[in-house]
């Protein structure tokens, strides 16, 4: 194992180089199965089928991985002056790890979907739950500015898990058994790619600091309780529909959901190199790279959105059109006619790019309660909005109701964390 961890680590004579590279690379292989999973088993399993898995994978499963991620991501990798051990961050994830796992089984139960459903859902939840546990070894590759381990584990354990599953639903026809060969391929990807990896680094600390577990939630948990309602306002139209609608509903509307993985991806490509250099902006005070840096990104993930909006506008249609092909002559006109919602789609994912952008300069600015007003308030709106015009009209009235929430999220984000810049600089200047 040695050598194994060795030529993963190995890098050429240009690091940062390697860091985007791999970051790119993992990103998108995760975006991109993300993306298409639930439409690739909607082909094999049928529109059903389809529907219980993109409910269960990118829905209730992320909801639970964001339990056991508890937010933590931005704050250990900015966490630059070593205020907390790797051990640290280890020990509270297991225990997050095993309160999703809980959690999920609970809300399962309470839900009271029939068995099928019930242990499908489950397993993805596990599935998600490993990624989580596996964020905090990626963040410590991060942390030690070794970005390219991250996005090498990312691509390495993606192609791993999900070729397995696509293996095994093919051959097998089984949904649950296909979930589960994923579950049992996640656990090997992350023993090799990260536990294996990690170890093989020089000081990464392993042992525990006194009291430090509690410290720790104290100065996260605001920032769970606002990604995991975070996650509840980006998915409210997903509850509605699993709600007030079919299987088969939830599998369409997760297809027309998709460029926002897209968009996303491309934010992060934008965003994640940054982050490191925002941190030291602000931490050494030197204010005005700081709100340069951040004018600049939100320009161009702002064009970015101008772009994906008219593409979506002018290719929709054709794109929605191969899609239906691809899936076969049943579907023929169940994804066209969704065009308009797409497009809402699209520019309410751009709108979820600008806001992700303002919640890291937020984290940077440890301004915690004003991140967890924002998703209180907006977690609320999203209880009441979705719903109601999932019931009035559909997988439009969805569409709609995610393009209003994120487009006022996204102003309530960005106008909060430059009232705190403002502020910030007033006050120093004052003084």
């Amino acid at each position: 194992m040695e050598r194994w961890a060795a030529a993963l680590i190995r890098t050429g004579p240009n690091r940062e180089r390697e860091n985007m590279v791999w970051n790119m690379a993992g990103s998108f292989c995760y975006a991109f199965a993300s993306m298409v999973l639930s439409f690739l088993v909607m082909r094999l399993a049928g529109e059903e089928q389809g529907g219980v898995f993109s409910f269960g994978f990118s829905t209730v499963g992320q909801q639970m991985f964001l339990l056991a991620y508890f937010g933590i991501r931005p704050f250990q990798i900015t966490d630059s002056k070593g205020e907390y051990r790797f051990g640290d961050y280890l020990f509270h994830r297991y225990l997050t790890c095993g309160a999703a796992l809980v959690l999920g089984a609970l809300w399962l139960f309470a839900a009271g979907y029939r068995r099928e459903k019930a242990v499908v859902i489950f397993l993805l939840v596990a599935y998600k739950v490993i990624d989580g546990f596996a964020d905090v070894y990626e963040s410590e590759f991060q942390r030690k500015g070794r970005l390219y381990l991250t996005g090498k584990s990312n691509t390495f354990r993606t192609l791993l898990s999900v070729g397995v599953f696509l293996v095994c639903l093919a051959a097998g026809k089984n949904l649950a058994a296909a979930c589960g060969a994923a579950v049992c391929a996640q656990i090997a990807g992350v023993y090799l790619f990260d536990l294996v990896v990690l170890k093989s680094l020089e000081d990464v600390d392993y042992s525990r600091g006194q009291g430090a577990l509690g410290r720790l939630t104290g100065a996260t948990v605001l920032l769970f309780v606002s990604v995991f309602l975070d996650f509840y306002v980006f998915s409210a139209s997903k509850y509605a529909i699993d709600a007030h609608m079919n299987d088969a509903a939830s599998g369409y509307f997760n297809v027309i959901f998709m460029p926002t993985s897209v968009i996303n991806l491309a934010a992060g490509f934008v965003i994640r190199p940054f982050l490191t250099s925002l941190t030291d902006f602000w931490d050494r005070k030197r204010f005005r790279e700081f709100s340069g840096k951040l004018k600049q990104l939100s320009l161009v993930i702002g064009a970015l959105t101008l772009v994906a909006v008219a593409v979506a506008a002018v290719l929709g249609r054709p794109v929605l059109a191969l899609l239906e092909w691809l899936l076969g002559p049943v579907y023929a006109g169940k994804l066209t006619r969704y065009h308009g919602p797409f497009v809402w789609i699209v520019l309410g994912g751009g709108c979820y790019a600008v806001l992700n952008l303002y919640y890291y300069a937020l984290v940077i600015m440890r301004r915690q309660k004003t991140i967890f007003g924002i998703y209180l308030v907006m977690a609320v709106a999203g209880a009441v909005v979705a719903p109601r015009m999932v019931k009035h009209s559909g997988i439009q009235g969805a569409a709609a109701a995610y393009l209003v929430l994120m487009a006022v999220m996204a102003a309530g984000f960005a106008g909060l964390a430059w009232y705190g810049y403002r502020k910030t600089t007033a006050g120093r200047q004052a003084g």
